[in-house]
């Protein structure tokens, strides 16, 4: 008798299960045309956005994000949302003079205590753009041609943000319960350094974050037209060097030959740094570096991406790897040294004869695991001073790290990543590529130091959307797809058990 009644008893449960599986797909499908049927709604909400020029480099531009910032907040108002505008203080200006920072946005859906909460992480400032730079499309006009939204903002990171807020505001327009709580972080001051973020993660630590589960960001894009998930990012040391000689600039026919000039001594350091072929010769630099195990190897072997169309995107003859492996991993997991300018010297159209007094160079190490950027300032430090040293120069050298922003890098076995990869199936009906960043998200980092939250990195944004670049883009069909993957992603990661 025991024994048939088990048996009803699961028989029953799998029916339920069944049951519960053809409910949950049903929704899902029910969610997904919502999404399809709102998308010119999303597309004008986008065009709205991104017609704030919400320049965060621009103090000229200031009263445009804080405009940036109420749009954001009455956005998630209007869904029902807790939203606060966070007071994160005032930016210290070159002329000592000071500039109220942008307020970041958190906003609260749900507080379920047997429910997981979900924490994303995104901005609305953007880079400066001017039709004259080289645009096709006004860039604070929203353009669309041929399935692709041009503007200014649009991939990074406006669409992300707003694909979220869509995401929860699908499930409240069809009187569904979120599977999980969902809060909100949005700053405005991403692409300046987050000026006031990371005081405000600290401050928050014990309230706004304290429940908290997962930690979600979208600031980043896929490796080709395979979608993917993101695991790690580099992260970056840069530094002034400034060689300074006489008191005031010279002229090249009256002194040249006579004094030893400060640009001659910086040209001659910067060339101690890195080789023709791309080898850091700063001693001790690459010691710290992690291993590179077959695993890796086997996983980036795996990842769709054609160094042909890489090099011909790029524009160049010769990339400096020709080999896929051997090209991702000294994007992705090996240290660089990029040089980016120098201050001081003439670089404005025509001929200046002049000798420079003070000139100071310019460049950044990318930093991987598991190197530490205090370690990495002394060891550029003390190579500077050395080579500087051997050229009996009278001029002054000082070396400065304005930047020391360490690598990130997640556990790709967590089942962040595994409910990752389901929505990603769900939604695309392919495995997605596991991704790392060449270049630095600090919030990631900061989140994980001061929140000890888990992370992912989950990616709309398309491979050539031309971040920072002239005509920045989105592609429709990722702006509305990337809604579908975040609302899979909500449901997935309901299952997740917490940590």
């Amino acid at each position: 008798m025991k024994l048939q009644l088990l048996t009803m008893m699961n028989r029953c449960a799998v029916v339920l299960l069944l049951c519960g599986a053809a409910v949950h797909s049903f929704r899902f499908d029910e969610l997904v045309k919502h999404v399809d049927d709102h998308q010119e709604e999303y597309v004008q909400t986008l065009r709205e956005w991104v017609a704030v020029e919400s320049d965060s480099s621009d103090v000229s531009k200031r009263e445009e994000l804080h405009r940036m910032m109420e749009m954001v907040g009455e956005k998630l108002r209007k869904l029902g949302g807790k939203v606060e505008l966070v007071d994160i203080g005032a930016q210290q200006l070159p002329d000592g003079s000071s500039l109220a920072l942008p307020k970041v946005v958190t906003a609260q859906f749900g507080s379920d205590v047997n429910k997981p909460t979900v924490c994303v992480y995104g901005h609305v400032d953007v880079q400066p753009a001017r039709k004259e730079d080289g645009w096709a499309t006004e860039p604070y006009n929203l353009t669309e041609i041929n399935g692709n939204l041009y503007g200014r903002g649009a991939s990074d990171n406006k669409a992300p943000v707003l694909a979220w807020i869509h995401a929860v505001e699908a499930f409240k327009a069809l009187n569904m319960d979120l599977p999980v709580n969902v809060k909100y972080v949005i700053e405005g001051m991403e692409e300046t350094g987050s000026n006031g973020l990371d005081a405000m993660i600290e401050s928050q630590k014990s309230s706004f974050f304290s429940d908290v589960d997962y930690i979600i960001i979208s600031d980043c894009g896929w490796l080709s037209k395979r979608p993917a998930l993101t695991y790690g990012t580099r992260g970056n040391c840069y530094f002034f060097a400034e060689v300074e000689g006489p008191k005031q600039d010279l002229h090249s026919g009256v002194y040249g030959g006579t004094v030893i000039e400060p640009m001659t001594d910086l040209i001659g350091i910067l060339d101690t740094l890195i080789s023709p072929s791309g080898t850091i010769l700063i001693p001790g630099v690459r010691d710290a570096v992690a291993p590179f195990s077959d695993e890796e190897w086997k996983m980036y072997q795996d990842i769709e991406f054609d160094v042909e169309s890489y090099r011909e995107k790029i524009g160049v003859e010769q990339l400096m790897y020709n080999n896929k492996v051997e090209l991702l991993a000294h994007r992705w997991r090996h240290p660089t040294v990029s040089i980016h300018g120098i201050e001081g010297a003439f670089s404005a159209p025509g001929s200046k004869t002049v000798i420079p007094a003070k000139v100071t160079g310019k460049f950044s190490i990318r930093q991987v695991p598991d190197m530490d950027p205090a370690v990495v300032e002394k060891q550029v430090t003390d190579h500077l001073h050395s080579v500087f040293a051997k050229r009996k120069s009278p001029n002054k050298l000082k070396v400065k790290m304005i930047i020391g922003a360490k690598p990130w890098l997640a556990d790709i076995k967590h089942p962040l990543y595994e409910a990752g990869k389901a929505a990603v199936k769900r939604v695309f009906n392919v495995d997605p590529d596991m991704i790392r960043e060449g270049g630095t998200i600090p919030i990631a980092r900061a989140f994980q130091d001061v929140t000890e939250k888990s992370i992912i990195m989950l990616p709309i944004g398309g491979f050539d959307d031309g971040l920072h670049s002239q005509n920045e883009k989105m592609s429709r069909y990722n702006y509305i797809e990337g809604t579908k993957l975040f609302i899979a992603y909500l449901q997935e990661v309901a299952q997740v058990k917490k940590d």
